[in-house]
């Protein structure tokens, strides 16, 4: 029989803290005990200049392209806060990529025209709409400042799209671990860590280091019984490039998918887990 929860497996959740609950919660209700490491924060860009440019010519683009609800998010921000609304953006039509995006979009009353069938860049790029009749139409794509997408740009460039790639959000690495996760790192009752993006999986790689005397241990030491969880092909990469290794990637690239593949693991792991004594509370 298929396992549909866990069975109090003590899972680290590395998103920024504004979006990390909503996650928590989701491992959480399933039976996990969720805890969390604020391991990335997200900003404005450093300048607003190059997306106030294109705020300005809307009307002119044939398609907006959003990778991420944080992308959305400061998108619509800046151009609500520019004098623009919805409205201007009516004729053009909308690709993103996955559905947590999408979401976002539809709760801001914007509905998306194209989400590829995997939630990753290179299936956009691969399955966007009439991609060979882009030749001279114009792209937006607000992106984040420090990890620019070269494959969605250099694919769209090659079919003659004209890409304007502008920095619309940006992330930095925190400095601190919060006193009850750094407790349970130091302590060894982490079953599993989470990652959602490249980016984060560098920040925590760093906090570690930073906190090595607090820790008591170097990161490969703290990480020797603990699982790799990634939520994605490009994600996982940054696991393999710094961690040598990823136990779990789910099929489908989204939240979703990676809990249901947290609880085939835990499963997998076998009926006889027997939960470690010491436990966070579950607030």
């Amino acid at each position: 029989m298929t396992a549909t929860r866990f069975s109090g497996e003590t899972i680290l959740v590395t998103r920024p803290v504004d979006q990390a609950d909503t996650f928590v919660q989701q491992l959480r209700g399933q039976g996990a005990n969720a805890i969390s490491l604020s391991a990335l924060s997200i900003q404005p860009p450093s300048s607003w200049h190059e997306l106030d440019q294109q705020l300005s010519r809307l009307s002119e683009f044939d398609w907006l392209i959003l990778t991420s609800a944080n992308g959305g998010k400061f998108f619509i921000e800046r151009l609500r806060s520019q004098g623009y609304s919805l409205q201007d953006i009516a004729t053009v039509k909308i690709a993103v990529v996955g559905r947590k995006t999408a979401i976002f979009l539809q709760q801001k009353g914007l509905t998306p025209d194209f989400i590829p069938p995997q939630f990753i860049s290179d299936s956009l790029v691969e399955h966007f709409p009439d991609r060979d009749h882009l030749n001279g139409a114009q792209i937006l794509y607000p992106c984040l400042e420090d990890e620019r997408r070269d494959l969605l740009i250099t694919e769209l460039s090659r079919l003659g799209a004209v890409v304007w790639d502008v920095p619309a959000y940006r992330s930095a690495c925190p400095e601190d671990i919060e006193p009850d996760t750094l407790q349970a790192l130091k302590q060894g009752i982490i079953d599993v860590v989470t990652f959602a993006s490249p980016k984060t999986v560098r920040c925590f790689q760093q906090l570690l280091q930073a906190h090595q005397n607090k820790l008591g241990a170097l990161p490969e030491q703290l990480l020797e019984k603990v699982a790799i969880a990634s939520i994605g092909p490009l994600t996982s990469e940054a696991c393999q490039e710094i961690f040598s290794r990823v136990d779990i990637q789910p099929n489908e690239y989204s939240l979703n998918g990676l809990t249901a593949a947290l609880i085939q693991w835990a499963a997998a792991r076998g009926s006889a887990f027997e939960a470690k004594q010491t436990r966070l509370p579950i607030n």
